[in-house]
């Protein structure tokens, strides 16, 4: 439309930027997000008109019939040359709104992304489960790409995905690899895992254990001899342990804590800073690791004791997220205000680096 700019250069722009996020938003010009930072691109506000012609130009008609049905809908979109776009379209004071998220079309290897060492020992497992947990945009999709990515170069396993919506595309190498997306592949993760159990897989992603009944299925995967990698909205270690635990009704949270106890092999916690020394970002990472000792503490709910467990394990590759910033802090990563930000001891980190 002639009053809108054009969703592909709204993308092309972005992407000079380096921009992770594009929110598009009636009565505004297009905005990114570079290096965590909000800005404006240099182009027309968009139109009421204009974003429902962007919406139906990128969706199919059993999307926009969702779309009108429930006012949010996520799907993906790729722009050929360009990249792929994790995509959210909602309504926002009556008219349609956009948050695309880029993704990388090359799927990153974990030895290009800063992680700790122990994360690619993770991707040996021959079962259980591992969660990546963090806020949103903290990198957990990458994370986990990055491990299937490590998996399909030296592996020959199945590896079923599911995801909402797909994000990085994987060739089969050595591994067979299917993926399915929500929506247009699956109705929910729960129908998707349930029958992904009969499909012989060795290995299944799950791309968030949103709900009960995800989270039990993926569990039950788990116990029965499949490596389940997951992802959670949790900032830690402890408190990803408790959000499962109180996804089940009280009765039954007993037998859930010796299920998980079980089954759990590790946790990876992460959030990402703007990087000082030079362009882009870099995760700090908080790595617990299910040893008998703390198999233990999730039996006996004592997970107050999990940081302590973290702090006195770093030599077999566990460490807290406030060491993690430190670290990157120390070796001149991040600057002492983010550090600040978002460690969990702010007094004591300040005092321990003024030392």
């Amino acid at each position: 439309m002639a009053d809108c700019p054009e969703l592909n250069d709204i993308l092309r722009c972005a992407n000079e930027l380096d921009a992770s996020d594009i929110h598009l938003v009636c009565g505004l010009p297009p905005m990114v997000r570079c290096r965590t930072v909000m800005q404006a691109l240099p182009l027309t506000d968009l139109s009421p008109d204009g974003m429902r012609y962007i919406l139906e130009s990128i969706t199919t008609a059993s999307q926009i019939d969702r779309f009108d049905h429930q006012h949010d809908i996520d799907f993906s979109y790729a722009v050929p040359g360009l990249r792929r776009y994790r995509v959210n379209a909602h309504l926002q004071r009556g008219s349609v709104a956009m948050a695309l998220r880029a993704i990388r079309t090359r799927v990153p290897e974990l030895a290009t992304l800063n992680l700790p060492p122990v994360i690619e020992r993770l991707t040996h497992l021959p079962r259980g489960l591992v969660l990546v947990t963090g806020d949103t945009g903290s990198g957990k999709s990458t994370t986990l790409a990055a491990m299937i990515q490590a998996i399909n170069h030296r592996s020959k396993k199945h590896v079923i995905t599911l995801e909402d919506p797909i994000e990085y595309v994987f060739d089969s190498e050595n591994c067979l690899i299917e993926q399915r997306e929500l929506g247009s592949d699956m109705p929910s993760f729960a129908s998707g895992l349930k029958h992904a159990l009969r499909q012989d897989p060795d290995i299944i992603l799950v791309g968030e254990m949103r709900d009960l009944e995800t989270a039990a299925l993926a569990i039950t995967a788990a116990e029965t001899g499949h490596l389940v990698l997951s992802t959670l909205h949790t900032v830690n270690a402890a408190q990803t342990v408790e959000r499962i635990v109180d996804m089940y009704p009280a009765g039954q949270q007993n037998q859930i804590r010796a299920m998980l106890a079980n089954t759990l092999q590790a946790v990876i916690s992460q959030t990402l800073f703007r990087r000082v020394d030079k362009e882009g970002m870099v995760p700090a990472i908080e790595v617990l690791l299910c040893t008998s000792a703390v198999r233990n503490i999730i039996r006996e709910a004592r997970t107050f004791e999990i940081a302590n467990v973290i702090q006195t394990n770093r030599a077999i590759g566990m460490r807290s997220l406030d060491a993690a910033i430190a670290d990157l802090y120390q070796n001149g990563m991040i600057s002492r205000e983010d550090a600040l930000a978002k460690t969990s001891a702010p007094e004591r980190f300040g005092r321990s680096q003024a030392a």
